[in-house]
């Protein structure tokens, strides 16, 4: 699909080009294009040339320091990042609980959070699954006691992406055990950096250690730590996953991982030619460049009815469903146009420093643990299986 642009839109492209091609540090570009892992320390420091250039949240109203971009500058924004190599913004701040806090946070709340987030000030994780409760999150037992002015919080969350790094977490607790299991829960902000708290990584099939348990022993969190009402909670979090769900379909980084795996596979030698010269290969290609096109064109709609005022509806479950599958297609076909290369693989080789010589070429070394590292992207921001179900619901009626 290629898009028809105006002048203004050609002249916006250029220009967010540019800024890419002189801000985006070589090492970093290197890195994100490669599939390597970035530091903290560069994904902060990049968050924060976003900031001073005006374009760290692009989805936020103007008021709160969002740029004012229509739907098109948005989408050619996130497709420049991609190509140009720009790591993409921590989603927990900036995307997740900003909304939020815009929604059901009061004044103060807003006024202490949410530049501190534009600033990359704080680094925040997602407390919501926990051992039992991921797709039937209504489940969850982590409890929250009030006593006086402060609650107190016991409980543990899993799976918690990042939290290494934070000193801040959004975090679902349960106040009430009577009645509906969605009535009794509240969605506190939890300081990450205070007694109580531990956080014990969890090494992935990949080799990484991205996620992580993290235990609440009589935590003290303030009452104006509270989003909304007691007891509601449930609702915040919807919103919440809505617009994760969303910013998962990543098109732009699709597109830009697809253009590499068109690259390897017409330079790896498969029998004496490239693969991409393979009439079987070329049809996988096609068949998941076309899914990321319609895939391209609902995210487009989604946007021009959010410049509208309308908030993530069941769309955002058909964009994580679509969008996570073509991310798990891709992986699949890099992996096989890697051939041999990608089945032996070191997780040591990921880590910045790493000394040994390459298994096979450099692009070679992140695409198997990409590839494992991608078979949860279905699972993560409420299942696919999940999302259906919504689908059903809202959609169909059923």
């Amino acid at each position: 699909m290629d898009l028809i642009l105006t002048p203004e839109e050609e002249a916006f492209r250029l220009e967010v080009r540019e800024f890419l091609a002189a801000e985006v540090p070589e090492e970093v570009k290197r890195k994100t294009m490669t599939g390597f892992r970035l530091s903290k320390e560069e994904h902060v420091s990049w968050q924060k040339k976003l900031y001073e250039k005006g374009w760290v949240a692009p989805g936020w109203p103007v008021e709160h320091g969002g740029t004012g971009w229509t739907p098109m500058q948005k989408h050619l924004f996130e497709e420049e990042c991609a190509a140009a190599g720009a790591p993409p913004v921590i989603a927990f701040g900036v995307t997740m609980v900003a909304p939020v806090i815009m929604a059901f946070g009061n004044d103060a709340q807003k006024g202490y959070y949410l530049p501190r987030i534009l600033r990359s000030d704080d680094w925040w994780c997602q407390g919501y699954s926990e051992p039992g409760s991921g797709s039937d999150l209504a489940s969850l037992r982590t409890k929250a006691v009030l006593n006086g002015d402060h609650y107190v919080v016991n409980g543990q969350k899993t799976w918690t992406s990042l939290a290494q790094h934070a000193n801040l977490m959004f975090c679902l607790t349960r106040t009430e055990d009577t009645g509906k299991r969605q009535e009794g829960i509240t969605f506190l902000l939890i300081d990450m950096e205070q007694p109580g708290v531990t956080v014990q990584p969890i090494t992935t099939i990949d080799g990484s250690q991205e996620i992580n348990n993290v235990f609440l022993e009589d935590v003290k969190v303030p009452v104006e730590n509270r989003i909304g009402e007691e007891g509601k909670g449930w609702t915040y979090a919807k919103y919440l996953l809505g617009h994760e769900r969303t910013g998962i379909a990543a098109v732009g980084r699709s597109k830009a991982q697809l253009k590499r795996l068109k690259t390897i596979a017409s330079a790896e030698q498969h029998e004496g030619q490239a693969l991409i010269e393979d009439a079987n290969f070329r049809e996988k290609i096609a068949e998941i460049e076309i899914d990321l096109l319609a895939l391209e064109s609902l995210v487009l709609r989604v946007l021009s009815d959010e410049s509208s005022g309308k908030g993530p509806g069941p769309e955002a479950s058909f964009l994580k469903i679509r969008g996570t599958e073509v991310q798990q297609g891709i992986t699949e076909l890099l992996v096989e146009a890697v051939g041999n290369y990608a089945h032996p693989y070191v997780p040591d080789a990921m880590k910045t420093g790493w000394n040994e010589d390459p298994i096979g070429p450099e692009h070679a070394a992140s695409i198997a643990p990409h590839y494992f590292n991608w078979r949860k992207a279905s699972i993560y921001g409420g299942s696919n299986e999940i999302q259906k179900n919504i689908i059903a619901k809202a959609v169909l009626g059923f």
